[in-house]
């Protein structure tokens, strides 16, 4: 490796470490981390979002459900869990606004009821969904900590108790209550002060341990390079259809690498 060669990968590696001391349970990677087979850190989440003891039974992070229909839209669930009862919970962790639209979870909802029933089930079995988005935000803007959106009849006024619950939790309440308790903990940087052991261990483990901090170091790294090649495959596209290019001159004219050609390509005809 040259000397400017290692230079720029110190400065890569300095990045890294950065984005990974300031990292919160609001970002992807490390929530992943922290929550993958960690049943007690999840029925702690559920007990005080849904303000019952839950006991979980199954848990996949970074789940995908895809689309039945060819071209369809494919979701990625952050953490998907399972009771005892056989109801499904969906948990998101949203930092922006881009991805908190109110549309989203009722697309979540839909796509996670279309897999409970098998052909010739009746419909009395479905089970409870819960969609649950914890927001970075106060979405609605009213300071409560958490906003649940179930099913009305608007003539009556009465719940049309249909077993479909959206819940919003808001990132931003400070309430000294559990919910206050555990978005601080959520927004810490460190497991110092964090109140939910369940917590605090895995943010201590994959920020404040070597061993955790290579995995998360690592997590962040292959994170960039899958951005950075979705962001070329982008421009492909729009070379492709605005200069009326083929796919391999426009990787050519990009000077793309043979690895990353092969990944784009391939990328392109799924």
């Amino acid at each position: 490796m040259t000397g400017i060669n290692a230079k720029v990968a110190e400065q890569n590696d300095a990045k890294v470490k950065k984005l990974v001391d300031d990292m919160t349970l609001f970002d992807d990677d490390l929530m992943t981390l922290v929550f993958n087979h960690n049943i007690p850190a999840t029925e702690l989440l559920l007990r005080i979002i849904l303000g019952r003891n839950i006991q979980v039974t199954d848990i996949e992070v970074q789940e995908e459900l895809r689309s039945p229909i060819v071209g369809g839209r494919d979701i990625t669930l952050d953490v998907h869990a399972i009771d005892v009862n056989g109801d499904e919970i969906d948990i998101e962790v949203q930092g922006s606004s881009e991805g908190a639209h109110v549309r989203r979870p009722r697309f979540h909802s839909a796509v996670i009821d279309s897999r409970m029933l098998k052909e010739g089930d009746a419909f009395k079995i479905l089970k409870d969904s819960y969609v649950i988005f914890i927001y970075k935000h106060d979405k609605f803007g009213k300071g409560l900590p958490i906003y649940r959106a179930d099913r009305v009849v608007l003539e009556t006024g009465e719940p049309l108790n249909d077993g479909s619950h959206i819940i919003y939790v808001n990132g931003k309440y400070k309430g000294n209550d559990e919910i206050g308790m555990l978005m601080h903990d959520f927004n810490s940087k460190t497991s110092d002060g964090m109140y939910y052991k369940e917590l605090a261990e895995g943010l201590h483990h994959f920020k404040e341990t070597e061993e955790g901090r290579d995995i998360m170091c690592e997590s962040v790294k292959k994170y960039a390079e899958e951005y950075k090649t979705e962001d070329k495959i982008e421009t492909v596209k729009n070379l492709m259809t605005n200069m009326k290019w083929t796919l391999e001159q426009t990787l050519t004219n990009m000077g793309v690498s043979d690895r990353e050609r092969s990944i784009i390509t391939q990328q392109l005809q799924k």
